[in-house]
């Protein structure tokens, strides 16, 4: 019987790589084999033969081929389709190439959470092929998008793990390239444009060398934008024109949009308006071709402020509103402040002051929270020069202590040769002797230095930075008790009917998917991520240390969540996956938090909250977020949220309880990136 069991097993397997594989065969081009003679890429068995990694490559170019056309959705099918594949024959190279193209497609759909996501889970499958490269790709292209994020310093931590790695390649010319390439984009981000423009020009020289296009393009374009900055219009527009030439060689449309916006701006400066107006509208409709938001609001404002020019006012205050909607709908606060200063001239200019005086305003707003940013930039480039300072004088030091031990011997040695040779002798073993004692002090410390940072990760891992320190100091955490804390519950609806149709590796793998998205969600909105138990998530907001916009940011930690399990669903019924429904609950009231027991320690929350969090969540519906009439009364004014009265409903222990359905009052946007520089694999 058992026999018989695997026996269906093992064939109800090769039928679904054969479903996959058919499937796989639709989305390449017509070139590919017809349904006739697709027996050769199995054998009699129904096994894969090396065959199906040509299938592979061909949906990968595919995949390639649509990311440049701007067919992003065409582009994931391929790429989630090979990626099954791919895992059918546990070649790990070829899943982390697959991963990493599903991380780049996110990228472009402006998913930028997914790509972090898919990034991390290609170095994961790089990390167990061995492959170097791929991991240094991908950890490079993480750089990237927390550089556009804004998050420098994380985008540095990343860059120079991709350095390091990149080094110990035969080839590295080309990821050594690729990576200064993103360094001189943070100097310019700093306004360090002499530092930026060497490294773009040793990034040209590699890409000219090996005849790479498409980065020569992108770096090309990154010299012209250093000459725009500093109003050399002659200079930015030949980069600009070879940039230009060299994208349409390769039909890449993201390059040719950057390069078509760029122009406009030289002619806008230079007072030729008809032609920037014909750039910034070829900007504008490749953008929407793309579906490109970022850029999209870019060239509006533009627009906007070419038709302020020539006074067209009414043309102008369109295009500007509609920049400002984009800037807003992205949280892209230089976007938002282009888009008030276009309004704010364009309605004084027209007489009506009341309504310039509200963007004048929220310029102004925009503006501090730029200037807030560039001190935090400066800050860094600050940093960055004094360890430039200090490693130049350690360098002298050491050249200038040495030289004066080998005058000191010369000195001795002609005074009193003999007698010296054996002091000298004598010294010369003593140094080493110490060199070798200081090495190995020195080496023993960092070996221990590594082995804390390690042990300080992994407790912080575990538990919050604040409970984590008082725990070394006084190793006891006194509990601690808070008035007002947000508590989310989640939980997958019909979890073991669903888990029975997935196997114990799948079942796993699909579990950490989800509560992996879900800790990067946390992370976002600062709400900190109590346990897990089974497919149960909980999570609080407001501890261990209270925040005033704690309840908000639960509640749309909690809809970011819904809006993930929504698309993951999706993305599984592309593949005829079994997916999970969740449904998410949120009470707000008293709780007590702290440590309990010595072994294997666990920050946890006790208290009637936390029960009445759990049954708002057994009470609400799949993907919705359920919240209490407590939690309501604390955001009813927020006016980006919607609140659908629920009535009195019945709870287990808790009686008739008043009950809302949340939601955001129009789709949110992910973080912005202006730009990116993507490594290829």
């Amino acid at each position: 019987m058992k026999q018989t069991q695997n026996h269906k097993e093992k064939h109800h397997k090769k039928l679904r790589v054969l479903f996959f594989f058919c499937l796989s065969l639709l989305l390449v081009s017509a070139q590919q084999p017809s349904t006739t003679d697709t027996a050769k890429y199995f054998d009699p068995e129904g096994i894969p033969t090396e065959s199906q990694k040509q299938l592979i490559d061909s949906l990968t170019k595919s995949a390639n081929d649509n990311i440049r056309k701007g067919q992003f959705s065409k582009a994931l099918l391929a790429a989630q389709n090979s990626l099954e594949l791919s895992r059918s024959l546990r070649d790990y190279d070829l899943i982390g190439n697959c991963l990493n193209k599903i991380a780049t497609v996110h990228y472009y759909r402006g998913e930028y959470f997914d790509a972090l996501f898919y990034f991390d889970e290609s170095i994961s499958a790089y990390k167990q092929a061995g492959n170097i490269k791929g991991m240094a790709s991908a950890t490079n292209n993480k750089g990237a998008i927390y550089y556009y994020l804004g998050n420098l310093l994380k985008a540095l931590e990343h860059y120079k793990g991709a350095l390091m790695l990149s080094e110990t390649l035969a080839d590295k010319e080309n990821s050594v390239a690729s990576i200064r390439n993103n360094m001189a984009g943070i100097y310019v981000k700093l306004g360090d444009y002499e530092n930026a423009m060497s490294h773009f020009q040793m990034a040209k020289s590699t890409y000219d060398r090996i005849g790479d296009k498409k980065n020569l393009s992108q770096v090309i374009n990154g010299i012209g934008e250093i000459y725009l900055k500093k109003h050399q219009y002659q200079e930015a527009r030949s980069y600009f024109d070879q940039a230009l030439h060299l994208a349409k060689q390769i039909d890449d449309q993201q390059r040719i949009l950057e390069a078509l916006l760029s122009l406009g701006e030289i002619e806008e400066h230079q007072g030729n308006l008809k032609e920037a107006l014909s750039l910034y509208d070829q900007s504008l409709d490749l953008s929407q071709q793309i579906n490109n938001p970022l850029y999209r609001a870019k060239a509006q404002i533009a627009l906007g402020s070419v038709s302020l020019k020539r006074d067209a006012i009414a043309q102008a205050i369109a295009h500007c509103q509609d920049g400002l909607d984009g800037g807003e709908h992205l949280k892209s606060i230089t976007v938002q402040k282009q888009a008030c200063d276009c309004l704010y001239d364009a309605y004084k200019s027209s007489g009506m002051n009341s309504s310039a005086l509200v963007y004048l305003e929220k310029s102004i707003a925009l503006n501090d929270s730029l200037h807030a940013k560039q001190t935090a930039d400066a800050v860094l480039q600050m940093q960055f020069e004094k360890q430039l300072l200090l490693d130049s004088m350690a360098h002298v030091e050491e050249q200038k202590k040495l030289e004066l031990s080998h005058q000191e011997d010369i000195r001795k040695k002609e005074k009193q040769r003999n007698i010296f040779i054996i002091i000298g002798v004598f010294l010369i073993l003593l140094a080493v002797a110490i060199w070798s004692r200081l090495n190995y002090v020195r080496k023993s410390k960092l070996t221990l230095q590594k082995e804390k940072d390690r042990s300080e990760h992994l407790l912080l891992n575990i538990l919050p930075e604040d409970i984590a320190e008082e725990l070394k100091e006084k190793g006891y955490v006194n509990a601690q008790n808070f008035e007002s804390a947000a508590i989310l519950f989640t939980d997958f609806k019909s979890f073991t009917e669903t888990a029975s149709r997935l196997s114990p590796e799948d079942l796993v793998q699909e579990l950490n998917i989800c509560f992996k998205a879900f800790d990067i969600i946390l992370d976002q909105y600062r709400i900190e991520k109590i346990k897990t138990i089974g497919d149960a998530y909980m999570a609080a907001g407001g501890v261990p240390r209270a925040d005033a916009d704690a309840v908000k940011n639960t509640i749309l930690t909690a809809l970011d969540m819904q809006d993930f399990m929504m698309r993951r669903k999706a993305q599984n019924m592309a593949t005829s996956r079994p997916s999970f429904d969740m449904r998410v609950g949120i009470h707000v009231g008293p709780i007590v938090a702290g440590i309990v027991g010595v072994k294997k320690f666990q920050y946890d929350i006790w208290g009637d909250t936390v029960n009445t969090a759990s049954r708002m969540e057994s009470n609400g519906e799949i993907g919705k977020v359920n919240i209490s009439q407590a939690t309501y009364l604390l955001v009813q004014n927020e006016s980006d949220l919607t609140f659908d009265f629920r009535g009195r409903i019945q709870a287990k222990g808790k009686g008739e309880v008043e009950m809302y359905f949340v939601a955001k009052r129009a789709p949110e946007a992910l973080q912005p990136i202006e730009e990116m520089q993507m490594a290829s694999t």
